[in-house]
């Protein structure tokens, strides 16, 4: 132990200038104890005022440990950590809770905020669909007369055949059915209450009638501005591009990617493009290297300022300027902030004389990031930004020597080409194996073509179609917009085809089970350890990555599975989902539980057996029951119940059965049984989850898997009652 002890100190004393890199590992690690590992919410002393505590009494023994490296190692971690779970705390109580939304059709009064155009579903001749974001909404009904409005934005979705013409800004009324955001598919799936949450959101609804303006947009608020003219540019550019090219140039200009096709955003994530419809780092690297180059050129065309001014950093200032509007035109969505501010870190370096592309400038970002929205450790857009540049950085510290040897030892356009596709199909192995993790945690999916369709897409993208965007959107105001939009299409067009071929190739898209928690941890942290360290130790990272990628295959999944309502459940096989009754939700339902098990799903008929025999349905004289041997286990299913749960069940399916389960309220029926569920237990649980075992069963809920936390709405989804004004005197 003392030689391991002495190995390991002399290792981090070559590594001492690479422990600051960390800090932002130690922030995240903070935020995540704090999101995925608490299940009640602490108060304010536990929350906030023990970690600054602890970061505080950290820091002075930091200072008394300043020589020894242990204690700056142990103490510096300490410090971050409580720091990000501070910081986690405060960023989850600045927001306001989630209102107690109306349960039947209502008048809706608000500010549209935002304007975003969905593409139709039944084909190109049908109208695009509007949603609009509303924001200081009221309800206009009895139950909440005299309401303050909602400090929170509703999403509400127009009818096709709307005529009202809206702007950014304008005061409407509607009536619609509103829902709050929906509870996760299964304990452990994606949390959309908790996405809804940090995204200021309180619901979402579909309007029942035609919008009535009450007050036209008024006003000069920046805001105000940008929305509408995104909204300007791209209705011109579905009218000069309608169809595919359209959507994909709007949503490179101004992020609109709502406006993709289905089926065409499909094909770009099956192909390993679906970066190019997710406005970040490459775009803006696009933009503001374009616009550099240009400033850059234009003051070394005088010879004044070429002599005289600091044309290198007056042009990284121009170009961050122009990244800046870039930003704000297509919606400041947050892997465009994250990209906008290491740019900005990039652009100091630039002034200041210090090397630009540098994993410290990335630890910066990353720190004022995860203090600023903690809630971003979280989510997939960070996880792949942060993991993408961080082995393009720590992969080019060791290639780009040799790189530069080879490029300096070889002439001709032959070896330039060369050399440039070399460099290109690096940049997408390092970037695309790195996020391959990632994205099959969130998605499910492994792209293995995403190497052949990036060397053809991203210098398409950079040489072809941003600069022909940027000139577009610089004639616009001059009506002479068209020729380059037209060209621009031209360019769009071979992409789209390549994501549609390789989409179709054979195991183009490769679906894996869904990775638990603890597995996209090991995945980061793996990437980590082999990307801040130097020394030949760093391949020890490793071992977390092979185990983060196996995990999957690791997870005991759930045998069978109820949806938040109560009116879907599901039988896992082998081979197939089978799932039995109705539900209003059953299609988004269904196809995340495909996701989640890597496997197909389908409505089992109202008689039958499976091709094994396990599940039986519409025997015995009980055509809306069936039942399922699995693992030695009697599972007993009601599909359906026209009586509400008045009818009991037989007391012979009963007899014997492990697990019984009704769409309906089970009443007084099989009381034996060891686990009963029913829509009130979905009601009041929602999502459950059984796993079979001749050794017992077990049963884990999606209440009792996340807690209680403010993100989680009450039963039946229930929020804090808008409480009306109190009257004044």
């Amino acid at each position: 132990m003392p030689r391991l002890m002495l190995h390991l100190h002399s290792l981090l004393v070559q590594e001492q200038r690479r422990l600051v890199l960390w800090a932002p590992v130690g922030l995240a690690l903070g935020a995540v104890l704090y999101f995925g590992l608490l299940h009640t919410e602490p108060n304010l002393p536990v929350g906030f005022v023990l970690p600054c505590g602890v970061a505080v009494l950290a820091s002075i023994a930091a200072w008394r440990r300043r020589y020894s490296l242990w204690g700056r190692l142990l103490w510096g971690g300490c410090i971050t950590v409580a720091i990000g779970f501070a910081a986690a705390w405060g960023g989850t109580h600045r927001h306001t809770p989630m209102p107690d939304l109306p349960r039947f059709a209502t008048e809706i009064a608000g500010t549209v905020q935002a304007i975003a155009l969905l593409p139709p579903e039944d084909g190109m001749d049908a109208p695009f669909q509007r949603r609009v974001d509303l924001a200081q909404a009221v309800f206009y009904n009895a139950l909440d007369d005299g309401m303050p409005p909602l400090r929170r934005v509703l999403s509400v979705y127009l009818q096709p055949n709307d005529p009202a013409a809206l702007r950014v800004g304008d005061h409407l009324r509607v009536k619609a059915l509103l829902q709050p955001p929906p509870f996760p598919v299964l304990p452990g799936a994606r949390d959309r209450q908790f996405e809804a949450w940090f995204a200021n959101q309180a619901g979402s609804g579909r309007a029942l009638g035609f919008v009535q303006l009450v007050v036209l947009a008024q006003g000069h608020k920046l805001q105000l501005r940008f929305e509408n003219l995104r909204e300007r540019i791209n209705a011109r550019i579905h009218t000069i591009l309608p169809g595919p090219e359209g959507g994909v140039a709007a949503t490179v200009l101004v992020g609109a990617s709502e406006t993709v096709e289905k089926q065409l955003r499909e094909d770009f994530a099956a192909s390993g493009l679906a970066h190019l419809l997710a406005v970040a780092g490459l775009h803006l690297g696009i933009v503001m290297g374009l616009v550099m180059a240009a400033s850059r050129l234009l003051l070394a065309t005088t010879e004044y300022t070429a002599l005289r001014w600091p044309c290198k950093a007056l042009a990284a200032f121009c170009a961050w300027g122009a990244g800046l509007v870039y930003v704000l035109l297509t919606g400041a969505h947050l892997p465009a902030q994250r990209s906008l501010l290491m740019a900005a870190v990039a652009v100091l370096g630039i002034a200041a004389g210090r090397r630009v592309v540098s994993m410290r400038g990335l630890a910066v970002a990353a720190c004022v990031l995860v203090l600023w929205m903690p809630q971003v450790v979280m989510g997939v857009a960070f996880q792949m930004s942060m993991a993408a540049v961080m082995a393009l950085v720590a992969g080019y510290e060791v290639l780009q020597p040799k790189l530069m040897r080879w490029r300096a030892s070889t002439t001709g356009l032959g070896h330039w080409l060369a050399w440039h596709s070399v460099v290109l199909a690096l940049t997408s192995v390092l970037a695309g194996c790195a996020t391959l993790p990632v994205a099959m945690a969130h998605f499910g999916v492994i792209q293995p073509f995403f190497v052949v369709a990036n060397m053809v897409a991203v210098p398409l993208m950079a040489v072809w179609i941003m600069p022909l965007g940027l000139i577009a959107l610089a004639f616009m105001p001059l009506h002479m917009d068209a020729p380059f939009l037209w060209l621009l299409g031209v360019g769009i067009r071979p992409i789209i085809w390549l994501a549609h071929m390789v989409a179709h190739w054979p195991a183009a898209r490769v679906v894996v089970p869904h990775m638990p928690r603890w597995g996209l941890l090991a995945v980061m942290l793996g990437l980590c350890w082999i990307c801040l360290w130097r020394q030949r130790w760093r391949w020890a990272g490793c071992a977390g990555l092979v185990l983060g990628v196996v995990s999957p295959w690791l997870l005991v999944q759930p045998d069978v599975i109820i949806s938040p309502d109560g009116g879907l459940v599901g039988v896992r096989e082998s081979d197939k989902i089978y799932v039995m009754g109705q539900s209003r939700a059953a299609r988004p339902v269904m196809q995340a539980w495909g996701q989640y098990f890597a496997q197909p799903v389908g409505i089992f008929p109202p008689e039958g057996e499976t091709p094994d025999g396990a599940l039986t349905c519409g025997a015995e004289n009980t055509p809306d029951t069936c039942v399922a041997l699995l693992h030695g286990q009697d599972v007993v299913v009601r599909r359906q119940d026209a009586s509400d749960g008045r009818l009991l069940l037989p007391v012979d399916i009963c007899t014997g059965a492990d697990v019984v389960i009704s769409v309906a309220p089970l009443r007084a029926s099989c009381l034996n049984a060891p686990i009963r569920l029913d829509r009130f237990s979905a009601w009041e649980n929602g999502a459950e989850a059984i796993f079979l075992h001749k050794s017992g069963n077990v049963l884990r809920t999606d209440r009792a898997w996340r807690g209680q936390r403010p993100w989680v709405l009450k039963p039946g989804g229930h929020g804090m009652p808008v409480l009306p004004l109190a009257p004044s005197e």
